[in-house]
Protein backbone atom coordinates (compact mmCIF):
# COMPACT_ATOMS: atom_id res chain seq x y z
CA UNK A 1 0.00 0.00 0.00
CA UNK A 2 2.84 2.34 0.90
CA UNK A 3 4.60 1.54 -2.38
CA UNK A 4 1.46 2.40 -4.34
CA UNK A 5 1.17 5.69 -2.46
CA UNK A 6 4.80 6.57 -3.16
CA UNK A 7 4.43 5.60 -6.82
CA UNK A 8 1.37 7.78 -7.19
CA UNK A 9 3.12 10.69 -5.44
CA UNK A 10 6.02 10.49 -7.89
CA UNK A 11 3.64 10.15 -10.84
CA UNK A 12 1.75 13.23 -9.63
CA UNK A 13 4.98 15.19 -9.27
CA UNK A 14 6.27 14.23 -12.72
CA UNK A 15 2.93 15.09 -14.36
CA UNK A 16 2.80 18.43 -12.54
CA UNK A 17 6.39 19.22 -13.53
CA UNK A 18 5.80 18.37 -17.19
CA UNK A 19 2.51 20.29 -17.16
CA UNK A 20 4.18 23.26 -15.47
CA UNK A 21 6.99 23.20 -18.05
CA UNK A 22 4.47 23.32 -20.93
CA UNK A 23 2.60 26.19 -19.28
CA UNK A 24 5.86 28.08 -18.63
CA UNK A 25 6.93 27.59 -22.24
CA UNK A 26 3.60 28.83 -23.56
CA UNK A 27 3.42 31.86 -21.28
CA UNK A 28 7.01 33.13 -21.18
CA UNK A 29 8.37 32.04 -24.56
CA UNK A 30 5.28 32.84 -26.64
CA UNK A 31 2.71 34.99 -24.82
CA UNK A 32 4.91 37.63 -23.14
CA UNK A 33 6.80 38.74 -26.27
CA UNK A 34 3.57 38.78 -28.31
CA UNK A 35 2.19 41.23 -25.71
CA UNK A 36 -1.38 40.03 -25.75
CA UNK A 37 -3.46 39.53 -22.60
CA UNK A 38 -3.08 36.07 -21.09
CA UNK A 39 -5.61 34.10 -19.08
CA UNK A 40 -5.98 33.46 -15.36
CA UNK A 41 -3.67 34.80 -12.69
CA UNK A 42 -0.83 34.37 -15.19
CA UNK A 43 -2.56 37.03 -17.27
CA UNK A 44 -2.83 39.34 -14.26
CA UNK A 45 0.86 38.69 -13.51
CA UNK A 46 1.82 39.55 -17.11
CA UNK A 47 -0.11 42.83 -16.80
CA UNK A 48 1.83 43.67 -13.61
CA UNK A 49 5.08 42.57 -15.27
CA UNK A 50 4.53 44.91 -18.20
CA UNK A 51 3.49 47.79 -15.91
CA UNK A 52 5.97 47.39 -13.03
CA UNK A 53 8.50 44.75 -14.22
CA UNK A 54 7.49 42.39 -11.38
CA UNK A 55 8.57 38.71 -11.73
CA UNK A 56 5.69 36.74 -13.24
CA UNK A 57 6.09 33.60 -11.14
CA UNK A 58 6.54 35.43 -7.82
CA UNK A 59 3.57 37.69 -8.52
CA UNK A 60 1.44 34.65 -9.37
CA UNK A 61 2.24 33.12 -5.97
CA UNK A 62 1.30 36.33 -4.14
CA UNK A 63 -2.01 36.61 -5.99
CA UNK A 64 -2.82 33.00 -5.16
CA UNK A 65 -2.59 33.31 -1.39
CA UNK A 66 -5.96 34.99 -0.62
CA UNK A 67 -7.86 32.83 -3.13
CA UNK A 68 -6.25 29.66 -1.76
CA UNK A 69 -7.31 30.52 1.78
CA UNK A 70 -10.90 31.13 0.67
CA UNK A 71 -11.08 27.87 -1.32
CA UNK A 72 -9.31 25.65 1.24
CA UNK A 73 -12.48 24.40 2.92
CA UNK A 74 -14.47 23.95 -0.27
CA UNK A 75 -11.87 21.95 -2.25
CA UNK A 76 -10.31 19.91 0.56
CA UNK A 77 -6.89 19.64 2.15
CA UNK A 78 -5.46 17.08 -0.29
CA UNK A 79 -6.33 19.12 -3.37
CA UNK A 80 -5.06 22.28 -1.71
CA UNK A 81 -1.60 20.91 -0.91
CA UNK A 82 -1.21 19.29 -4.33
CA UNK A 83 -2.12 22.61 -5.92
CA UNK A 84 0.30 24.47 -3.66
CA UNK A 85 3.15 22.17 -4.73
CA UNK A 86 2.21 22.49 -8.39
CA UNK A 87 1.89 26.27 -8.12
CA UNK A 88 5.41 26.60 -6.69
CA UNK A 89 6.88 24.26 -9.33
CA UNK A 90 5.21 25.99 -12.27
CA UNK A 91 6.10 29.46 -10.95
CA UNK A 92 9.76 28.46 -10.56
CA UNK A 93 9.80 27.07 -14.09
CA UNK A 94 8.39 30.33 -15.47
CA UNK A 95 10.94 32.52 -13.64
CA UNK A 96 14.08 30.38 -13.92
CA UNK A 97 13.75 27.67 -16.60
CA UNK A 98 11.73 29.36 -19.38
CA UNK A 99 14.15 32.35 -19.69
CA UNK A 100 16.92 29.90 -20.63
CA UNK A 101 15.08 29.05 -23.85
CA UNK A 102 14.72 31.32 -26.92
CA UNK A 103 11.67 33.58 -27.09
CA UNK A 104 9.46 33.40 -30.17
CA UNK A 105 9.31 36.76 -31.97
CA UNK A 106 7.27 35.92 -35.05
CA UNK A 107 3.59 36.14 -35.94
CA UNK A 108 1.21 36.99 -33.09
CA UNK A 109 -1.33 34.54 -34.49
CA UNK A 110 1.17 31.68 -34.39
CA UNK A 111 2.20 32.77 -30.90
CA UNK A 112 -1.45 32.64 -29.82
CA UNK A 113 -1.93 29.15 -31.27
CA UNK A 114 1.28 27.83 -29.68
CA UNK A 115 0.40 29.40 -26.34
CA UNK A 116 -3.09 27.89 -26.36
CA UNK A 117 -1.91 24.40 -27.32
CA UNK A 118 1.09 24.26 -24.96
CA UNK A 119 -0.69 25.78 -21.97
CA UNK A 120 -3.83 23.71 -22.65
CA UNK A 121 -1.82 20.47 -22.64
CA UNK A 122 -0.03 21.58 -19.49
CA UNK A 123 -3.24 22.36 -17.61
CA UNK A 124 -4.82 19.10 -18.78
CA UNK A 125 -1.88 17.06 -17.44
CA UNK A 126 -2.22 18.80 -14.09
CA UNK A 127 -6.01 18.42 -13.95
CA UNK A 128 -5.65 14.70 -14.72
CA UNK A 129 -3.74 14.30 -11.46
CA UNK A 130 -6.47 16.08 -9.45
CA UNK A 131 -4.28 19.14 -8.98
CA UNK A 132 -4.13 22.71 -10.25
CA UNK A 133 -1.81 25.68 -10.59
CA UNK A 134 -3.83 27.71 -8.12
CA UNK A 135 -5.29 31.13 -8.89
CA UNK A 136 -8.29 30.97 -11.17
CA UNK A 137 -7.86 27.18 -11.18
CA UNK A 138 -9.15 27.25 -7.61
CA UNK A 139 -12.17 29.21 -8.83
CA UNK A 140 -12.64 26.85 -11.80
CA UNK A 141 -12.51 23.76 -9.57
CA UNK A 142 -14.86 25.37 -7.07
CA UNK A 143 -17.40 26.01 -9.84
CA UNK A 144 -16.89 22.45 -11.11
CA UNK A 145 -17.64 21.03 -7.66
CA UNK A 146 -20.92 22.95 -7.58
CA UNK A 147 -21.80 22.36 -11.26
CA UNK A 148 -20.25 18.98 -12.23
CA UNK A 149 -22.19 18.86 -15.50
CA UNK A 150 -20.03 21.68 -16.91
CA UNK A 151 -16.70 20.73 -18.51
CA UNK A 152 -13.47 22.18 -17.13
CA UNK A 153 -12.67 23.73 -20.50
CA UNK A 154 -15.94 25.67 -20.67
CA UNK A 155 -15.61 26.93 -17.09
CA UNK A 156 -12.00 27.96 -17.74
CA UNK A 157 -13.00 29.81 -20.90
CA UNK A 158 -15.67 31.81 -19.06
CA UNK A 159 -13.36 32.69 -16.15
CA UNK A 160 -10.27 33.45 -18.23
CA UNK A 161 -12.10 35.57 -20.79
CA UNK A 162 -12.75 38.20 -18.13
CA UNK A 163 -8.99 38.55 -17.48
CA UNK A 164 -8.32 38.83 -21.22
CA UNK A 165 -10.94 41.55 -21.61
CA UNK A 166 -9.50 43.55 -18.69
CA UNK A 167 -5.98 43.28 -20.11
CA UNK A 168 -7.09 44.29 -23.57
CA UNK A 169 -9.02 47.30 -22.33
CA UNK A 170 -6.22 48.34 -19.96
CA UNK A 171 -3.60 48.45 -22.71
CA UNK A 172 -6.11 49.60 -25.35
CA UNK A 173 -4.99 46.79 -27.62
CA UNK A 174 -8.05 45.43 -29.40
CA UNK A 175 -5.96 43.13 -31.58
CA UNK A 176 -4.23 41.80 -28.49
CA UNK A 177 -7.58 41.23 -26.81
CA UNK A 178 -8.76 39.22 -29.82
CA UNK A 179 -5.58 37.14 -29.75
CA UNK A 180 -6.07 36.62 -26.02
CA UNK A 181 -9.59 35.33 -26.64
CA UNK A 182 -8.18 32.97 -29.28
CA UNK A 183 -5.66 31.67 -26.72
CA UNK A 184 -8.43 31.19 -24.16
CA UNK A 185 -10.62 29.32 -26.63
CA UNK A 186 -7.82 27.05 -27.87
CA UNK A 187 -6.84 26.27 -24.29
CA UNK A 188 -10.41 25.31 -23.39
CA UNK A 189 -10.70 23.00 -26.42
CA UNK A 190 -7.33 21.35 -25.77
CA UNK A 191 -8.14 20.83 -22.07
CA UNK A 192 -11.50 19.21 -22.85
CA UNK A 193 -10.08 17.04 -25.64
CA UNK A 194 -7.17 15.88 -23.48
CA UNK A 195 -9.34 15.21 -20.41
CA UNK A 196 -12.43 13.72 -22.00
CA UNK A 197 -11.30 12.79 -25.50
CA UNK A 198 -8.99 10.05 -24.20
CA UNK A 199 -11.91 8.09 -22.81
CA UNK A 200 -14.46 9.22 -25.41
CA UNK A 201 -16.13 6.72 -27.66
CA UNK A 202 -19.49 5.65 -29.02
CA UNK A 203 -22.47 3.74 -27.68
CA UNK A 204 -24.58 1.59 -29.99
CA UNK A 205 -28.17 0.63 -29.17
CA UNK A 206 -29.38 -2.25 -31.34
CA UNK A 207 -33.02 -3.33 -31.23
CA UNK A 208 -33.33 -6.93 -32.41
CA UNK A 209 -35.09 -10.22 -31.75
CA UNK A 210 -31.71 -11.99 -31.69
CA UNK A 211 -30.19 -10.31 -28.65
CA UNK A 212 -27.92 -13.11 -27.42
CA UNK A 213 -26.61 -14.01 -30.89
CA UNK A 214 -25.99 -10.33 -31.69
CA UNK A 215 -24.07 -9.82 -28.44
CA UNK A 216 -22.00 -12.93 -29.15
CA UNK A 217 -21.23 -11.73 -32.69
CA UNK A 218 -20.00 -8.39 -31.32
CA UNK A 219 -17.81 -10.07 -28.72
CA UNK A 220 -16.32 -12.33 -31.40
CA UNK A 221 -15.53 -9.52 -33.84
CA UNK A 222 -13.95 -6.99 -31.48
CA UNK A 223 -13.94 -8.38 -27.95
CA UNK A 224 -16.50 -5.95 -26.57
CA UNK A 225 -19.10 -7.05 -24.06
CA UNK A 226 -22.73 -6.02 -24.34
CA UNK A 227 -25.73 -5.45 -22.10
CA UNK A 228 -29.06 -6.95 -23.20
CA UNK A 229 -32.18 -5.02 -22.19
CA UNK A 230 -35.64 -6.50 -22.61
CA UNK A 231 -37.87 -4.18 -24.61
CA UNK A 232 -41.15 -4.11 -26.46
CA UNK A 233 -42.24 -2.47 -29.70
CA UNK A 234 -44.44 0.53 -28.98
CA UNK A 235 -46.67 -0.03 -32.01
CA UNK A 236 -46.41 -3.76 -32.71
CA UNK A 237 -46.17 -4.91 -29.13
CA UNK A 238 -43.47 -7.44 -30.12
CA UNK A 239 -41.07 -8.56 -27.42
CA UNK A 240 -37.56 -7.59 -28.47
CA UNK A 241 -34.10 -7.12 -26.99
CA UNK A 242 -32.04 -3.92 -27.01
CA UNK A 243 -28.32 -4.69 -27.11
CA UNK A 244 -26.16 -1.88 -25.73
CA UNK A 245 -22.46 -1.80 -26.56
CA UNK A 246 -19.87 0.86 -25.66
CA UNK A 247 -16.69 0.91 -27.75
CA UNK A 248 -14.07 3.24 -29.16
CA UNK A 249 -14.51 5.07 -32.46
CA UNK A 250 -12.43 2.58 -34.48
CA UNK A 251 -14.42 -0.43 -33.26
CA UNK A 252 -17.84 0.99 -34.06
CA UNK A 253 -17.55 0.11 -37.75
CA UNK A 254 -16.79 -3.51 -36.84
CA UNK A 255 -19.74 -3.59 -34.45
CA UNK A 256 -22.11 -2.33 -37.14
CA UNK A 257 -20.87 -4.91 -39.65
CA UNK A 258 -21.29 -7.73 -37.13
CA UNK A 259 -24.86 -6.65 -36.35
CA UNK A 260 -25.79 -6.41 -40.04
CA UNK A 261 -24.44 -9.89 -40.69
CA UNK A 262 -26.32 -11.36 -37.74
CA UNK A 263 -29.60 -9.47 -38.17
CA UNK A 264 -29.98 -7.27 -41.28
CA UNK A 265 -33.30 -6.00 -39.95
CA UNK A 266 -31.92 -4.73 -36.63
CA UNK A 267 -32.64 -1.12 -35.71
CA UNK A 268 -29.29 0.51 -34.79
CA UNK A 269 -28.74 3.86 -33.07
CA UNK A 270 -25.16 5.15 -32.59
CA UNK A 271 -24.56 7.82 -29.95
CA UNK A 272 -21.51 9.91 -29.12
CA UNK A 273 -20.07 9.30 -25.65
CA UNK A 274 -17.89 11.95 -24.00
CA UNK A 275 -16.56 9.56 -21.38
CA UNK A 276 -16.80 5.83 -20.68
CA UNK A 277 -15.81 4.42 -17.29
CA UNK A 278 -15.52 0.79 -16.24
CA UNK A 279 -13.99 -2.47 -17.41
CA UNK A 280 -12.11 -2.07 -20.69
CA UNK A 281 -12.14 1.71 -20.36
CA UNK A 282 -10.90 4.33 -17.92
CA UNK A 283 -11.25 3.07 -14.35
CA UNK A 284 -12.12 6.35 -12.62
CA UNK A 285 -13.03 9.87 -13.59
CA UNK A 286 -10.13 12.36 -13.50
CA UNK A 287 -12.24 14.69 -11.39
CA UNK A 288 -12.90 12.06 -8.74
CA UNK A 289 -9.46 10.50 -8.55
CA UNK A 290 -7.39 11.32 -5.55
CA UNK A 291 -9.78 13.58 -3.68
Amino acid sequence: MKQLTNKRAWTDFLAETLGGALIALGIYNFAVEAAFPMTGFSGVSIILYQLFDLPIGFTTVLLNIPVAILCYKLLGKGFFFRSLRCMLVSSALIDYAAPLLPVYQGSRMLAAVCTGVLAGLGYALIYMRSSSTGGTDFIIMAVKSKAPHLSLGKIAFAVDSSVVLVGGLLFRDIDGMIYGMIVSYIMSVVVDKALYGVSAGKVALMVTDQGEKTAQAIETCCGRGCTILHSQGGYSGRRLQTVMCACNNKQMHLVQKAVRRQDPGAFVVVLESNEVLGEGFQSTSPDEEGT
